[in-house]
C-alpha cells in the first residue's frame, strides 16, 4: 500500500541532526538526541493523537500506546525505534530522492565525487522502477533508524485513522543511544508495558532478526618507557609497539574484513598512542555464548602472559559484556517470531532469518525479560556516505506492521 505521508515525515526528521556520542558524561549522550526526541518525535505522536505520549527521565525514551479497539484482551504489542544516528557526520543533512531508479545506473550523492553503483552494491539492482533516497555524500542519510521511526508514526496514523482495522493495545518507544549501545540499558521494561516487541530496524524487506551475536568489549592501557632513542637499549618500552604485540597475538583470520556467515571476531576500533603511553579499543563478537568466552579468555591469557613478562602489569585490561545472542531466549517464545513469519509470508515477501551479524537494542531487551526480535525498516548500507532507503521498502514495513497487529488480535480470540 502507498503510504503518501511517510516520506514528507522521512524526509523531516533526517535533516534533523541527532547523532549520539560514545564519549559523553550524559544521559541521553547528547542534547540534540534528547531534542529530536521531546520537539520533534513527541509533537507528532501528539499530532496524531496517540494517548499516553510523555518522555520518560529514566529511560531517555519517549512513550505513546495505540489503544485497544477490541473488547477483549490480546497480548500487548511493542514497537521500538532508536533516535540517534551513528557516528559519522550527521550536519546538514541533505536528502536526494531519485524516483523510478532504472536499476542499472550510478546514482550520483548530490554535487559530490561520490555515486552508489549497483556493482558495488549489488541490492540496488532489485529496486528497478523504485525510489532510492540517498544523501549528498558528505553525511550519512539517518535512515538508521529515522526509517523506524517514519513508519511507527505512519504505522500509528493509519491505525488511528481506520478503525475497521482490529488490534490489540499497542505501546510504541523511541530509543536513545542504540548506536553506542548504551541505550536499551536503561529501559523501563515494566513501565512500557508491552508483552513483547519488535525493534524496526533492520534492511531490505523479507529480513527477520531473532539471532544475533554474543558481544563484549575491551580496552587497554599500555604504559611504556620512554627515553632518548639514542640511549634506547634495554631501557626504553615504545607503548605503540606492546599495543601492536598484543594485536599480532590475535588469530589474524578473526577479523571482520576475513570472516562472514557464522564466524566470530576481534576488532580493533580505535588504536592512540606513544611511546609513553597507547590505549587500544576493541569488540568481540561470537554467536555462540561459549565462543565469546574463549575470546575472552584468550584476551586475558595475552595480557597476562604479556604483563608476566614485564614482571609487572604494564598493561590494563578492562572487559565488558554488551549484549548475548537472543535466539537463545527466543527459542522459548517462537510464537512471537510466528506473528512475524506470518505476516511477512502474508505481504507476500520470502523471510530470510539469516543471523544478523550485529546487535539490536532488542539483544538486550530479550534478555530483560522483554523479547524483542527486528524486523526490517528499509534502511541498507548503514552508517555511513553510501547509506540509502528505499520507499517502496518502507511501505512495505507498514504493511507487515499492520498484518502483524491484525495477526495478534485474531489470535488472541
Amino acid at each position: 500500500m502507498e503510504y503518501p505521508t511517510l516520506l514528507p515525515r522521512f524526509l523531516k526528521y533526517v535533516k534533523v541532526n541527532s547523532r549520539s556520542d560514545e564519549h559523553a558524561d550524559r544521559f541521553p549522550s547528547t542534547e540534540r538526541e534528547e531534542n529530536f526526541q521531546k520537539q520533534v518525535v513527541m509533537k507528532d505522536l501528539e499530532d496524531l493523537g496517540l494517548s499516553d505520549v510523555h518522555y520518560n527521565q529514566k529511560s531517555g525514551c519517549v512513550i505513546a500506546e495505540i489503544p485497544a479497539n477490541i473488547d477483549y484482551d490480546a497480548p500487548v504489542m511493542g514497537f521500538l525505534a532508536h533516535c540517534d544516528t551513528a557516528d559519522f557526520n550527521s550536519e546538514n543533512v541533505k536528502p536526494q530522492v531519485h524516483e523510478n531508479y532504472d536499476g542499472e545506473s550510478k546514482i550520483q550523492l548530490g554535487d559530490s565525487e561520490f555515486y552508489l553503483d549497483p556493482e558495488v552494491f549489488p541490492n540496488l539492482k532489485n529496486y528497478k522502477g523504485q525510489t532510492i533516497i540517498t544523501a549528498s555524500g558528505d553525511t550519512l542519510l539517518g535512515g538508521d533508524d529515522k526509517c523506524g521511526i517514519s513508519e511507527l508514526m505512519t504505522f500509528s496514523e493509519y491505525l488511528m485513522n481506520h478503525q475497521e482495522v482490529k488490534h490489540g493495545k499497542i505501546r510504541l518507544a523511541f530509543t536513545p543511544d542504540e548506536e553506542i549501545g548504551t541505550g536499551a540499558s536503561h529501559f523501563d521494561v515494566p513501565e512500557f508495558g508491552a508483552d513483547f516487541a519488535f525493534t524496526v530496524d533492520g534492511e531490505a524487506p523479507g529480513k527477520l532478526d531473532w539471532g544475533t551475536f554474543s558481544a563484549a568489549q575491551f580496552s587497554l592501557d599500555i604504559q611504556g618507557v620512554n627515553v632518548h632513542p639514542a640511549v634506547a637499549k634495554g631501557q626504553m618500552i615504545n607503548a605503540v609497539q606492546v599495543g601492536i604485540d598484543f594485536h599480532n597475538q590475535l588469530p589474524a583470520h578473526d577479523r571482520p574484513e576475513e570472516t562472514e556467515g557464522r564466524e566470530g571476531f576481534f576488532h580493533l576500533m580505535n588504536f592512540d598512542g606513544t611511546v609513553d603511553h597507547a590505549h587500544l579499543d576493541y569488540i568481540i563478537r561470537d554467536f555462540e555464548r561459549d565462543g565469546l568466552e574463549e575470546r575472552k579468555n584468550l584476551v586475558k591469557d595475552i595480557v597476562k602472559k604479556m604483563n608476566d613478562n614485564f614482571g609487572t602489569e604494564r598493561i590494563k585490561l578492562k572487559m565488558n559484556d554488551q549484549y548475548y545472542n537472543m535466539a537463545d531466549e527466543l527459542k522459548k517464545h517462537m510464537e512471537i517470531v510466528d506473528l512475524a513469519r506470518d505476516a511477512y509470508k502474508t505481504e507476500g515477501l520470502e523471510v530470510n532469518e539469516d543471523p544478523v551479524r550485529g546487535g539490536t537494542d532488542g539483544s538486550q531487551l530479550t534478555y530483560m525479560g522483554l523479547p524483542c526480535p527486528n524486523i526490517f525498516a528499509g534502511e541498507e548500507n548503514m552508517h555511513g556516505r553510501y547509506e540509502y532507503a528505499v520507499l517502496e521498502s518502507m511501505w512495505k514495513t507498514v504493511d507487515v506492521m499492520l498484518k502483524m497487529a491484525e495477526l495478534n488480535a485474531e489470535r488472541a480470540k
